[in-house]
């Protein structure tokens, strides 16, 4: 069908059309940063009991290679029950006392978040140009 003809039967010619939502890239990067948002809510809960584990792991390993270090420079040893932290009551975690992770999610949000709103304004952009 020519561009004639599609304009007597009413249908316009398909260059004229603006090109489908999924074919922008900008479309799939803000489908793939909400999903990222809502897989981060989801394992929000886990994540951070998990994390905490990790983190006390890491800390009890640390203070075991300083104990480990003092004794081999001769200074007296400590115990280290003694300098042991108990868990956060928020989480589980072993913070500054507020029940916080040295590794937070929300990192993670925010650059979901940030790419989504990027992806958000650059999609109407290219939107708009193709009207």
């Amino acid at each position: 069908m020519s561009a004639a003809q599609a304009t007597e039967t009413g249908a316009q010619p398909a260059k004229n059309q603006p090109p489908s939502l999924t074919d922008s890239p900008w479309f799939w990067g803000l489908l793939f940063s909400v999903m990222a948002l809502v897989g981060l809510g989801l394992i929000a809960p886990k994540f951070t009991k998990r994390q905490g584990q990790l983190e006390r792991r890491f800390l009890g390993r640390e203070q075991a290679a300083i104990e480990r270090q003092r004794r081999l420079e001769g200074l007296p040893a400590t115990d280290l029950a003694d300098t042991a932290r108990e868990p956060g009551p928020i989480d589980g975690a072993a913070g500054a006392g507020q029940g916080e992770t040295i590794v937070p999610l929300w990192t993670l949000a925010i650059g979901a978040g940030l790419a989504a709103a990027g992806s958000t304004v650059m999609l109407v952009r290219e939107r708009r140009r193709h009207r």
